[in-house]
């Protein structure tokens, strides 16, 4: 796989519409096979993905939808739920089996929801990335009502959801005029 700077960063761009061509079950599990490398906190993982396809996965999601957003994922082939598992420490015998992390969180809910949060966020960024080495277009998103959204898609689980991010290849001509970001000197600081 030969991926430019340009496809991941600068010439990528946040997506607001879609054209009509599926997402392929191979390519969903290739773009996790890719994200799921990428480095958390004690490689604890927290990120669970929810990929809405269905006509009827597709109508409980816009229902959790701001009004803003709601094109968006109606028009997006697939949309992703990244989702945190708030007992992500039970899998770390699993994924850090040299030391006892799991008992590093045990008892200690906020240290938990910030860390699943924290690492469940870089999962997502990872997630963009690889979405883009695949050639799909990508359109993450807050703006939807994130305890409806538990309820109709981690119901039962102690997974809740992070954001959302449509998933295709995009319309162009549905794209913003991209917009400034800050300066190194305004973001930045040497030390």
């Amino acid at each position: 796989m030969n991926v430019s700077t340009e496809q991941l960063f600068t010439a990528a761009r946040t997506q607001n519409g879609y054209f009509d061509d599926p997402v392929s079950d191979d390519t969903l599990r290739q773009l996790y096979e890719l994200m799921k490398w990428g480095p958390t906190a004690a490689n604890s993982s927290p990120a669970r993905l929810a990929f809405v396809r269905s006509a009827e996965a597709k109508a409980r999601l816009l229902a959790c939808m701001s009004p803003g957003n709601v094109a968006k994922v109606q028009q997006a082939p697939v949309t992703v739920i990244v989702g945190m598992d708030l007992e992500f420490h039970h899998q770390l015998p699993q994924l850090f089996p040299h030391t006892d992390a799991r008992s590093w969180f045990e008892g200690k809910p906020a240290l938990i929801e910030t860390s699943a949060m924290r690492n469940s966020s870089l999962q997502g960024g990872y997630l963009i990335l690889a979405a883009r080495a695949l050639g799909l277009d990508c359109g993450p998103m807050s703006g939807f009502d994130a305890a409806k959204l538990d309820a109709a898609f981690w119901s039962g689980s102690a997974v809740r959801t992070n954001f959302v991010c449509t998933l295709g290849r995009g319309d162009p001509s549905k794209v913003f005029v991209r917009n400034p970001r800050l300066t190194f000197d305004q973001a930045c600081r040497l030390f």
